[in-house]
């Protein structure tokens, strides 16, 4: 299991975060699947994987690890966000060798389209920055498809830093944060 505090489970209005359990692990599967095919109508191939059933950050076994975490309002699942440690192989592909020790990895941040337009991801990805503590991690680092303005707008409202793009479609973000 991973060592981590939780330091405000609030996030917002009636939102509160937890880490997910294996009882979560249907709803947070169907959420990216159905977040899978929003961005598919939408001419995105994001995620398009969870659409053939390919899950290459394993949700289940994540969940396990105590790496994915759910955020909920009256009990019903609101968002998703998973964040990782240790680089996963895909991490080690993507950023090369440098810098791992004192960075969280960022995936599969997923807003239901019910509580979509509520600056929900915006929290999810605060609460991410500052709800929660890593002893010793003192950035976050995340990837995206190359071809989502949208996205990369999203994130460098964020506070996050371009950090260059990989060969095979993807951009890198990285934010700094505080460690204690």
């Amino acid at each position: 299991m991973t060592a981590f505090k939780i330091e405000n489970e609030t996030i917002a209005d009636g939102f509160y975060a937890c880490p997910a359990v294996y009882e979560d692990a249907e709803s947070i599967t169907g959420l990216l699947v159905r977040t899978a095919e929003w961005l598919r109508d939408r001419g995105s191939n994001q995620w398009s994987g969870l659409l053939k059933g390919q899950d290459i950050h394993d949700i289940t076994g994540s969940i396990e690890k105590g790496h994915v975490f759910v955020f909920k309002k009256d009990e019903e699942l609101a968002a998703v966000v998973m964040l990782l440690p240790a680089p996963s192989e895909w991490d080690r592909t993507l950023w090369g060798d440098d810098g791992h020790e004192e960075s969280i990895y960022l995936h599969r941040l997923a807003v239901s389209r019910r509580f979509a337009g509520q600056g929900l991801g915006a929290r999810v990805l605060q609460w991410a920055e500052t709800g929660i503590h890593f002893p010793e991690k003192t950035r976050i680092r995340l990837d995206c498809v190359a071809d989502s303005d949208a996205l990369h707008s999203f994130y460098r409202r964020m506070g996050y830093e371009f950090m260059g793009a990989d060969a095979s479609g993807y951009h890198l973000f990285e934010k700094e944060i505080t460690a204690e």
